[in-house]
């Protein structure tokens, strides 16, 4: 999390005990994740974190399966559709930006509950579009849901301790991107052809994302009722009872902005989930126009990229926190040097595939190594400034959204094989990015050391802040 500055803990705690170990000195996050748990505060803030961002997927990308329907009912062409799509993960740019640090300020919970009712409004009026403008800014708005990642790993990382964070985040954030896929599915194979069975092609479409509407403003108004900001209670409660300090947004931001550190994991996000973004956007067309698949079969292919996120995140972000735990933030760095390259090649092959069954199979790994990749940069943003941790967040995530305008815009203007080829050799480019990455404290791929506390935790050593929490309590009872 954001180590925002709280002041001294002042003795104010909404929970007198907790169902997870937790480490005093990280205030109070969780030490272990326990995954069948719904208790409060850390399981609870945990599942709405993964939940409501899950559901700001379903509204996001709810209408893009359907997309060939809204091409021919407008009759519009291709480059009307990728004018739309790029304006559904535009506006999430300045919003990533704007909320990382009132995430700083105000938690994320309130802030998730009040993106995801708003966000269901457009997207319960995309079936009143009639022309490339109003469709265009319709998902401009609904895309301003998207924003409910940087949320999502703030929630997270405020609950659990550094040790855990990478597998934390990268859980929280996999299970919400599987929203991508499972809308796909929902949306283009299942509820389509359900109201089509009632109503023709074009209401159908028109009127079907009612559905993830309603959902999304329950979720919103739900999370806000049942979860918490962080292990000792809400803000607005710490900050009456003395427990914490007031942060100012625009110091937080700066912070974060003035980091090197920060813009190289922007650049980087956006090589990875900015391609799931594209995907996202991309895939259901894809496979209807080269593969000649119908609207219910080609979104069902689709939904594969997405699914993978039902694990692929998570096994990034664990693999970067077991590599740290051997060898220091150089295990994270080459988690996400490797996923990045191994996504780069899939990404050349997956362009010059035209048989159905080998496009299919490298869709799989292509999508694993992004969803990864994913995982292994959030694994990494805890540590460049704790003090700003929020800001950095919401600067990096908005770089997945930068990333998906960028290749967008590739996918508009070019022919779909140059638009691949060209995302494949940028992200090795950002792959390279990862031997400029040098974290105070921190031994780099090619330069720098570890202090004294930064290899105390990984060696897990020692009674510094970045401990193991186990060793310590062990420590402090055998001086008893």
């Amino acid at each position: 999390m954001t180590e925002v500055n709280s002041g001294q803990d002042a003795g104010f705690k909404k929970f007198s005990s907790y169902a997870l170990k937790t480490d005093p000195n990280q205030k109070d996050k969780a030490t272990e994740i326990k995954l069948c748990s719904f208790a409060r505060p850390h399981m609870r803030a945990f599942h709405c974190s993964w939940w409501s961002f899950f559901i700001a997927f379903f509204i996001w990308f709810a209408i893009a399966p359907l997309l060939s329907e809204v091409k021919t009912s407008l009759q519009i062409s291709k480059e009307d559709i990728w004018t739309s799509n790029i304006c559904s993960v535009a506006g999430t740019i300045f919003m990533r930006f704007l909320l990382g640090p009132l995430c700083d300020k105000y938690g994320a919970r309130i802030l998730m509950g009040i993106v995801l009712m708003g966000a269901s409004i457009p997207c319960a009026c995309i079936g009143l579009v009639n022309s490339t403008a109003s469709l265009s800014i319709t998902r401009f708005f609904i895309g301003l849901g998207g924003s409910a990642f940087v949320m999502c790993q703030y929630w997270s990382t405020s609950m659990f301790t550094k040790e855990v964070a990478g597998t934390a985040n990268a859980l929280v954030g996999g299970w919400g991107n599987l929203g991508g896929g499972v809308t796909q599915l929902v949306m283009g194979s299942v509820l389509f052809p359900l109201f089509k069975t009632g109503m023709s092609a074009d209401l159908a479409w028109r009127t079907v994302s009612i559905v993830p509407a309603c959902v999304a403003f329950v979720t919103g108004f739900t999370i806000l009722r049942i979860s918490d900001d962080c292990p000792k209670g809400n803000y607005k409660e710490m900050k009456a009872q003395g427990a914490m300090e007031e942060v100012s947004a625009a110091a937080s931001f700066r912070t974060g902005a003035m980091n090197l550190n920060t813009w190289l994991l922007f650049i980087q996000y956006g090589s990875c989930f900015g391609v799931e973004l594209t995907m996202n956007n991309a895939a259901a067309i894809y496979f209807k126009e080269e593969f000649n698949q119908s609207t219910e079969s080609a979104a069902a292919i689709a939904s594969i990229f997405g699914w993978m996120n039902l694990f692929a995140r998570g096994l990034g972000g664990f693999t970067s926190d077991r590599l740290n735990s051997k060898i220091g933030m150089r295990g994270r760095l080459l988690t996400q040097a490797c996923c990045l390259s191994i996504e780069a090649v899939m990404v050349l092959i997956f362009a010059e595939t035209r048989n159905l069954g080998v496009a299919i199979t490298i869709l799989v790994f292509f999508s694993i190594f992004v969803q990864s990749a994913e995982g292994s940069t959030y694994g990494i943003v805890p540590y460049v400034n704790p003090a700003a941790t929020g800001s950095i967040s919401g600067i990096v995530g908005a770089g997945g959204n930068a990333g998906a305008v960028v290749f967008g815009l590739f996918f508009r203007q070019l022919k779909t094989k140059v638009a691949f080829n060209i995302m494949g050799y940028s992200i090795f480019g950002a792959a390279a990015a990862t031997f400029l990455i040098s974290i105070k404290g921190h031994r780099g791929l090619l330069h720098g050391q570890d202090s004294v506390v930064s290899r105390a935790a990984w060696q897990q050593q020692g009674t510094a802040t970045l401990a193991v929490p186990q060793k310590d309590d062990d420590e402090d009872d055998a001086e008893k």
